[in-house]
């Protein structure tokens, strides 16, 4: 009834944990994008199927597991490589939504960890990603950032209570940085799709738009109004982590308006 599927690259030391976790009668896949590592070795030690697709944006490679490689099952489980489902959720899966027709989209909360720490508060949970979704009926789009996903909406969506384990950040910063300058040159225009379901979030981020305040709200958000003082110097990290991603994007902007002026 459920496939796993999962989007590698450069994924060796996050995927052993990740596959550990996913009960071994689920079928999984792997879609990767060009791994120089041991990821695609270990997927085949776990007995996954393995589909090669040069990497063409988060929205599209899910559009390529669902129609491209040969998957029969009525649901698809999209996992990150350092993301950790509990069982609970498997069990919930298999309990009652197996035989759902009500919805098309699961809409399923992540929980934060910074490097192995739990954060309950900085983030600002809940935070919803459409992660369960029925074969036949969803598509994905790009989401109004230009570099995450969204479903089309006409896809009935439903909301899980049961987090999945976000293992985001290990302490590699400038990875991290030089990652989050390619996504932050994809978000200086804020610009929703059309037929795309958008959260809370998105809405709220679109209205806003671009400038410097949001730098400072930024911070402000994680660490004093959402609580992340909570967390203790990991919500301290996470904060400037998003406050320098968000004044990244800033000056990205400034510098496409100083161009075409």
């Amino acid at each position: 009834m459920l496939t796993v599927v999962i989007l590698t690259r450069n994924e060796e030391a996050n995927l052993p944990r990740c596959l550990a976790a996913i009960p071994v009668r689920y079928p999984v896949v792997i879609v990767d994008s060009g791994s120089t590592d041991n990821t695609v070795a270990i997927a085949i030690d776990r007995g996954c199927r393995i589909y090669s697709n040069s990497w063409p944006g988060f929205a599209e490679q899910r559009n390529f597991a669902i129609r491209q490689c040969g998957i029969s099952t009525p649901w698809l489980l999209f996992v990150d490589a350092d993301e950790i489902y509990p069982e609970q959720f498997y069990d919930w899966f298999e309990a009652g939504m197996a035989g759902a027709d009500a919805i098309d989209v699961l809409m399923v909360p992540s929980i934060l960890y910074l490097r192995g720490k739990r954060l309950n508060h900085a983030p600002g949970y809940p935070i919803y990603h459409p992660r369960l979704v029925r074969r036949e009926t969803v598509s994905f789009v790009r989401n109004h950032t230009g570099h995450g996903e969204a479903v089309v909406d006409s896809c009935r969506i439903g909301y899980s209570d049961i987090p999945y384990e976000h293992y985001f950040y290990h302490g590699e910063i400038i990875e991290w940085m030089h990652k989050h300058v390619d996504k932050a040159a994809q978000e200086v225009q804020l610009q929703p799709t059309t037929g795309a379901v958008m959260t809370t979030r998105g809405r709220i981020s679109v209205l806003l738009g671009r400038s410097w305040f949001r730098v400072l709200v930024r911070f402000l958000y994680h660490f004093v109004f959402r609580g992340g003082f909570l967390d203790g110097m990991a919500g301290l990290e996470f904060a400037l982590m998003f406050t320098w991603y968000e004044a990244t994007i800033y000056l990205q902007a400034k510098a496409n308006i100083q161009a075409r002026g």
